[in-house]
């Protein structure tokens, strides 16, 4: 029978507590980290993400209302390839709004496809029309053939936002 030293009881208790203090302390890293809120991106004026609805109800709103003031929140689908100067949002009933910027005063990252949004500003109804159509098909690097299949112009809800706010 083996008899351990004092030696040996020490630095297995020491090892011990300085495994615990470290699992303590990536608990409290990991705990602090999921209490950060999201990464985001403001751009245009800055907006903040209360009140923000879900871009489905613009649909319903435009029902009663030529224009609208709103914040809505969404996925955006597209983003304009060329400058990022326009995005189609995603609602949850599977259409999408077309999303201009004010003024042209700013754009949004083009890799953001995916990403989710709030935008604040006017939502209205919208004529598209055909070579309007073409153009955006062409910032999204369209094919020809798609291109050359847009004959209708198009209408529905469209969107000019003040501010945005993306989140990674």
């Amino acid at each position: 029978m083996l008899i351990k030293s004092k030696n040996y009881l020490c630095n297995s208790k020491f090892n011990h507590m300085r495994k615990l203090i470290l699992v303590a302390v990536a608990t409290v890293m990991s705990l602090s980290l999921m209490a950060q809120d999201k990464k985001a991106s403001h751009f245009g004026k800055k907006i903040t993400e209360e009140n923000a609805q879900p871009a489905s109800v613009v649909d319903r709103m435009l029902t009663t209302k030529d224009t609208v003031n709103v914040k809505i929140q969404g996925k955006i689908a597209s983003v304009c390839q060329k400058k990022g100067c326009w995005m189609m949002m995603e609602t949850s009933d599977g259409h999408t709004i077309r999303v201009r910027f004010k003024d042209y005063e700013f754009f949004v990252p083009k890799d953001c496809a995916g990403k989710t949004a709030i935008i604040e500003g006017i939502a209205f109804n919208d004529v598209t029309s055909v070579a309007e159509l073409r153009h955006y098909a062409e910032d999204a690097n369209k094919s020809k053939e798609e291109i050359e299949k847009i004959t209708q112009p198009e209408k529905k809800p469209a969107f000019e936002a003040e501010g945005v706010i993306i989140y990674e």
